[in-house]
Formats: C-alpha cells, sequence, structure tokens
C-alpha cells in the first residue's frame, strides 16, 4: 500500500500557532486568579510538558517535509515517543489530560497521529502487520458502548495476538472484556458476544471459562466449551481438552441441549474419546430424524454434519450438508475437507464443482488441496490448484475472498512467501469494491491470515 508524501500532511503548523494561542491565553488566565484559594494552590508547572508538546510538533514538521520513507517513520516515531514522556512525567499536566483523551491540542488530533503511527508498518507493504492493519482500516467502527457482537473486531485481537502484536491485541478486546463483565452485552440468553472464545483463541483459558460458566443458554455454553477445548488440543493439553469435552456433554445432557449434540461429540472426538464420540453421534441422528419426521420441523444441527464427516460416514454426512447448506454454507467447505482427508476425495471434488458461490467453491477448494497434501497426493493438490488458479482468473482479481483462498492454499502447497502477493491481491480487490462488500469482508481475510499464519483453522 503506497504512502502519501509526506509534505502533503499540514498538521504541525496549525497545531503550533494554536500552541500559542493556547499558552498565551494560559498565562492570561494564570495572572488573574486573585483569590486566596488560587493563590494557595499550587499550580503543576506546565513549561517541561508544553516545550516536549512544542518538540513533537517540530518532529512532525520534519516528517510532513520530507520525500525520505525511512526518514519520516524516524521522525514520527520520536514525535511518538516524546508525546508520550509527557504523559508518563507530567501526568498532573493539561496536556497530559487532553493526550490521555484523545483531545484536540489546537488543531492537532492525537487519535488521528496514533493512527498514521500505526500506518508506518506498511512502510513494508508484504509483511502480515500490514496486512493486519488494511484488513483494520476496513472494519465498521466498534459503537460505544459496546452492545452487539462484532466478531470482524475479535477476530483482528486474535490475529495480532497471533502476529505477535500482544499489547494492541489487547487494546482491541479490552472494552469487549469489561462490557461482559458489566453485564452491558448480555441479553436476555446470556450472549457474551464471543469474547470467551477470542480470550480461548488468545490463550486467556480461565478467563475464558470464567465468563463461559456464567452463561445458562445451551448454544453460547456448549459452543465456548467447545471452543476452549479446541484451543486447548491445538496447544497440546489433550487433559484440559478431554476434561472439557466431559463437561460439554454432562451440560448438554443435564439441561437438554439436544441441539448442540453435533458439537459434543465433535469435542469428544477431538480430545480422543472416539467411542464415546461415535456412540453420542449415532443416538443424536437417530433422535433428530425421529423428530423431524414427527414434527416436520427443522431437520438438524449443521454441527451434525460436520460430525458425520470426522467420523468417515460419508454418506450420512453429505446427506445432512445437503440439508443445511442454505442456511449454513459455512459447512461446505469444512464437510468436503473432512471427507476429503478420509481419501474420499473424488466424492468430495464433484459436490465441490457443483457449488454456485464462487467463494464457497474456492473455500472448499482449498481444503481439498490441504487434504491431498495431507494423504500424501502431490499429484492431486497440483490439479486442485489449477482449478482454484483459473476460478480467480476467471473473477479477474475482483473477488477479495477468492484471492485470500488461493493465498490460503499457495502457503500449503508451497510453504514459501508467495502467498503473500495473492494476499495483497485480496486486499487490493477489496478497497476497490463497494461498502457492503468492504464492511463484511474483514473477518474472512482475518481468518484466512491466520490459518496461513498458524496452519490452524482458528478463525474459521
Amino acid at each position: 500500500m503506497a504512502i502519501l508524501p509526506a509534505f502533503a500532511r499540514r498538521l504541525a503548523t496549525s497545531a503550533a500557532m494554536s500552541l500559542l494561542m493556547a499558552l498565551a491565553a494560559f498565562t492570561v488566565a494564570a495572572g488573574g486568579a486573585g483569590t486566596p484559594a488560587a493563590a494557595q494552590q499550587p499550580q503543576p508547572d506546565q513549561g517541561p510538558a508544553n516545550r516536549l508538546f512544542v518538540q513533537a510538533m517540530q518532529m512532525i514538521r520534519q516528517a510532513d517535509n520530507t520525500y525520505d520513507i525511512a526518514e519520516e517513520s524516524r521522525f514520527l516515531k520520536e514525535a511518538d515517543r516524546l508525546l508520550n514522556e509527557i504523559v508518563v512525567k507530567f501526568p498532573d499536566s493539561a496536556l497530559a489530560v487532553q493526550l490521555v483523551t484523545n483531545q484536540f491540542v489546537g488543531d492537532f488530533d492525537f487519535f488521528e497521529f496514533r493512527s498514521r503511527i500505526r500506518s508506518l508498518v506498511c512502510n513494508e507493504p508484504m509483511t502480515s502487520l500490514c496486512f493486519l492493519h488494511r484488513v483494520a482500516e476496513m472494519l465498521p467502527p466498534v459503537e460505544t458502548p459496546i452492545t452487539a457482537a462484532r466478531w470482524d473486531w475479535l477476530s483482528l485481537a486474535v490475529a495480532y495476538n497471533t502476529i505477535g502484536d500482544t499489547a494492541r491485541a489487547k487494546e482491541i478486546i479490552a472494552p469487549f472484556v469489561s462490557a461482559v463483565r458489566r453485564g452491558a452485552a448480555a441479553d436476555g440468553a446470556g450472549q457474551d458476544l464471543f469474547v470467551a472464545r477470542a480470550l480461548a483463541l488468545m490463550g486467556q483459558n480461565q478467563l475464558a471459562l470464567d465468563i463461559t460458566r456464567q452463561i445458562p443458554e445451551c448454544s453460547t455454553r456448549i459452543y465456548n466449551l467447545a471452543d476452549i477445548a479446541k484451543a486447548a488440543a491445538w496447544r497440546g493439553d489433550m487433559a484440559l481438552a478431554g476434561q472439557l469435552a466431559e463437561e460439554a456433554k454432562a451440560y448438554a445432557t443435564a439441561r437438554n441441549c439436544s441441539w448442540e449434540l453435533g458439537l459434543v461429540a465433535q469435542t469428544l472426538l477431538r480430545a480422543g474419546k472416539e467411542g464415546a464420540a461415535r456412540t453420542l453421534f449415532l443416538n443424536t441422528v437417530e433422535t433428530q430424524f425421529s423428530k423431524f419426521r414427527e414434527t416436520k420441523t427443522d431437520c438438524c444441527p449443521p454441527e451434525l454434519a460436520v460430525a458425520a464427516s470426522e467420523l468417515g460416514d460419508t454418506n450420512l454426512a453429505l446427506g445432512l450438508l445437503r440439508t443445511v447448506q442454505d442456511e449454513n454454507p459455512w459447512t461446505i467447505p469444512a464437510v468436503l475437507g473432512r471427507i476429503a482427508r478420509r481419501s474420499d476425495a473424488s466424492v468430495a471434488l464433484s459436490y465441490a464443482e457443483q457449488v454456485q458461490d464462487l467463494d464457497i467453491r474456492g473455500e472448499a477448494l482449498a481444503e481439498l488441496i490441504e487434504a491431498a497434501l495431507k494423504r500424501g497426493d502431490p499429484t492431486s493438490a497440483n490439479e486442485l490448484m489449477k482449478r482454484l488458479t483459473r476460478l480467480v482468473d476467471d473473477s479477474a482479481g475482483r473477488r477479495p475472498g477468492l484471492l485470500a483462498q488461493k493465498a490460503k492454499a499457495e502457503k500449503v502447497m508451497y510453504g514459501d512467501d508467495r502467498w503473500r502477493k495473492s494476499f495483497q491481491g485480496s486486499l487490493n480487490a477489496a478497497d476497490r469494491a463497494s461498502n457492503f462488500v468492504r464492511r463484511d469482508i474483514g473477518a474472512p481475510l482475518l481468518a484466512a491470515l491466520v490459518r496461513i499464519e498458524t496452519g490452524l483453522p482458528m478463525l474459521d
């Protein structure tokens, strides 16, 4: 992403003029304070903070007047250091209060300046940190007070944590955690706004469990336990994964959480409890189909299709998939990828080729490529990559989600950095897309990037 010439910014001049006027006004006001109480109260010395602020404005002016990107970065980082020093060393100063609360100082917008500092990561446009910054710029802002689920922003927090910028991750997720603790984010069903899931993916298991165990509602409680168990298994903590699988099963049984039993079966299987998982799955399928025949209501939860594919029942998995895929399109790549990993690759490919949504078809092909490589079948993987590339070429680079899936497949296929060009292309396509596309594309792009960086479907 190209950085605009620094001289185009005009912050420093007006800010310095406004600062001089503010200092003059402060001097007059201080001289006019004549009450005895005011005279007895020592006023904090504003001079040192003001000097640092003027130095910071001078650094910004120098950054604005250079063509050299490295020099601009150096000046801006020095200005940032000086402004932070005001807050740390002179917290009683008026300037510190204005900076901490993101107030304007004259015409100087500290919030905008911080955004400018963050954008410096894109001096190296092909890095993952730059990719994250560009995705963040697309996301609709979080409305305060927080009362609605924002998986896009929580995904961003998980992504920053995964890439290694834990400070930025905490900055993003902290307001959501506070909202859940205050109860401001919870509706009548106990919705936790995905906060526990995000915390688990960031390694904060105990905090995630503390939130989860306060939720009485079946869906959120079971989903959270499953996600925390999955994250534990990815980190190699199979003891915790097994414990949480049993907890999810016990809770589902006690509360009659029938719709979530497919997810419980997956959790048991992931924890190495295949016998218990298979028994629960078969009983659940029989019960669900009996209810469907009797009541003619919704047949089956989508997680049941995923569980069938994980347990190796291809015909049942595809039958369930046809039932649930219209309302839950995410199940298509999830089910087909699992089927392909168990050597039913031709069946999975035939199904994928019939999918009308190009983004979903592309994601399914990316899953089939990874499955082929895990089966030790590079020939099939190469053929599938050609199909995915043709799909991308036919869209003429206009589908950011499809380009992100190509990037994901390239990482698995080649193991080098060529995926970065495709992912950058997905961001460029998103920048050119409508506001409607940009609003919704953030979470899928983050899911693809985290999958690329970790090899795990953390945000899928």
